[in-house]
């Protein structure tokens, strides 16, 4: 599979040095953002600006309006760089010797999560997260659809980011959620209780009411839940039908980032049954260099496809250990890796990029 490379096109636009500096490094494939969620990213080494404030999910190509304009949800253009930053860049990268990747988001929106909260996930507790699209709708997976072949356009391959549900944890503007809420609490507040999951819960035989009642009794209580594997059973069937659909409007190689976890919401959600048979590979986050993650590699390995590893030189990741991490996760069976992040890493950084590059080239 090789090593990848994410990066922003605002990291690109403005910096005639970022493409030579990205082949330097041994990146052979830049995963360059084509839909992304809002993100204020620093750019130490760009010659023209250090900070970038994204400022809500944008397309980074063109909005065309005979695909959007009859459409409740649809995307915006970025107000911080140009509608055609994807193309522009990608351009540029590709005169370097780099393959270019779209790197879409597709469920994190947050500006289309709070104007209209009716396809948004919600709690047990009635409590909303504007942040999370919730696939059980179908108007959300055909948004979805269009966003994924607009981005895709002309790129050679695709990193398909929050293809599925997100729950309760979110990094997001002065976050003060961490540490409040028990592993098991966090799995029950992320379980998504809008009025399109739970006509597919009493699908399955299960009362609505009484599953809201038991899950908000679970999260103050940690008493069980007896019917954990129908709600697992109805989050993956609507992930399934959101993944084939988008899958469907793609005709190069996706990537999907996943969690070997089946519970996992996020920007790598947990993996069904049938998720990994559908896409060319998989990339699993391994951000943390301690032993523990590699486990999560070697599972994801076991279902039978190949597995990028996303490796971080930025925070949690601990730069002395991450010589042996990178090799610990090739032994539990990473075939590639994916770095993060060409631009977010300041000058003293890149060379931990050039060495996991090099472990995998």
């Amino acid at each position: 599979m090789g090593v990848t490379g994410h990066a922003y096109p605002w990291d690109v636009l403005g910096d005639p040095a970022f493409p030579a500096r990205v082949a330097d490094l041994g990146v052979s494939t830049v995963a360059l953002a084509a839909a992304y969620h809002s993100t204020r990213a620093a750019t130490p080494l760009h010659p023209g600006h250090q900070l970038v404030d994204a400022r809500y999910a944008a397309l980074y190509r063109p909005v065309r309006s005979s695909v959007w304009s009859a459409r409740r949800l649809r995307p915006l253009a970025p107000e911080w760089v140009p509608a055609r930053s994807f193309d522009t860049a990608a351009a540029a990268l590709r005169a370097a010797g780099s393959r270019v990747a779209a790197w879409v988001v597709l469920t994190h929106n947050s500006r289309l999560g709070a104007a209209f909260p009716d396809v948004a996930v919600v709690n047990c507790f009635g409590e909303r997260y504007p942040y999370a699209l919730c696939p059980a709708w179908p108007e959300v997976r055909e948004y979805a659809v269009d966003l994924a072949r607009e981005a895709a356009a002309g790129a050679d391959e695709v990193s398909l980011e929050a293809c599925g549900q997100l729950g309760l944890v979110h990094g997001s503007h002065h976050e003060k959620t961490d540490g409040a809420w028990t592993p098991a609490a966090v799995r029950w507040l992320s379980v998504c209780c809008c009025p399109a999951c739970q006509r597919d819960w009493a699908s399955r035989g299960l009362d609505p009411p009484w599953v809201v009642s038991t899950l908000r009794d679970a999260v103050r209580t940690e008493v069980s839940v007896p019917f954990a594997d129908a709600l697992l059973a109805t989050r993956h069937a609507s992930t399934d039908l959101l993944r084939e659909a988008v899958l469907s409007s793609i005709d190069v190689p996706v990537t999907l980032h996943a969690h070997p976890d089946p519970w996992a919401t996020g920007a790598s959600p947990g993996l069904t049954p049938t998720a990994a048979a559908s896409v060319s590979a998989l990339v699993v986050p391994a951000w943390p260099t301690t032993p523990e993650t590699a486990d999560l590699i070697a599972q994801a390995v076991r279902a039978g496809r190949p597995v990028d590893a996303y490796v971080t030189v930025l925070p949690p990741a601990e730069p002395a250990g991450l010589r042996e991490h990178a090799r610990r996760l090739r032994t539990a069976g990473a075939t590639g890796v994916s770095l993060y992040h060409l631009g977010l890493a300041p000058r003293w950084r890149q060379p931990l990029l050039r060495e996991l590059a090099r472990l995998w080239a």
